[in-house]
């Protein structure tokens, strides 16, 4: 028999991977990015062995690249996952997603008299520690972990 390794989860011709997602946070960076929601063919692993976080999640889109801002948000819920971008079965970049110093629209402020919670605007966190996961309200200098905030 031959000895020979094999793909647990099927290569896609085009599209995006997300690797190393923190297998609990799995299917929290699926709705985040909104794809059980799209027509794209989506694959969906979780609990596999890595060196990296432990046990890992992974997600295969088909035909579907990220933007920025999309990048931006799963910053806040996985940062540190790799993007692997794949053109006609090859990976072409990979890339680390990194919280970006600024955070647009993404996160709800926890202080109920912001004014972020009061009129119809978007919300912007400074974030002000990277590694330990703090950010700052703009408006009201609320300071949150990120590993605890609300989406908006």
């Amino acid at each position: 028999m031959e000895n020979k390794k094999e793909r647990i989860v099927a290569a896609i011709k085009n599209g995006t991977v997300i690797d190393h997602i923190p297998a609990a946070k799995t299917y929290q960076v699926a709705s985040l990015l909104g794809l059980f929601d799209i027509s794209n063919e989506v694959t969906i692993g979780i609990n596999f062995a890595s060196n990296k976080v432990g046990k890992k999640g992974i997600i295969k889109i088909s035909d579907k690249f990220f933007s920025k801002d999309e990048i931006s948000r799963l910053s806040v819920v996985a940062p540190k996952v790799i993007l692997n971008i794949i053109h006609d079965y090859e990976v072409v970049e990979k890339k680390t997603v990194d919280t970006p110093d600024e955070l647009t629209g993404i996160v709800k402020c926890k202080n109920p008299v912001c004014i972020t919670n009061n009129e119809p605007m978007k919300t912007i966190f400074h974030v002000i520690d990277k590694e330990r996961g703090i950010c700052k309200c703009h408006y009201c200098d609320k300071e949150q972990e990120m590993n605890k905030v609300k989406l908006c």
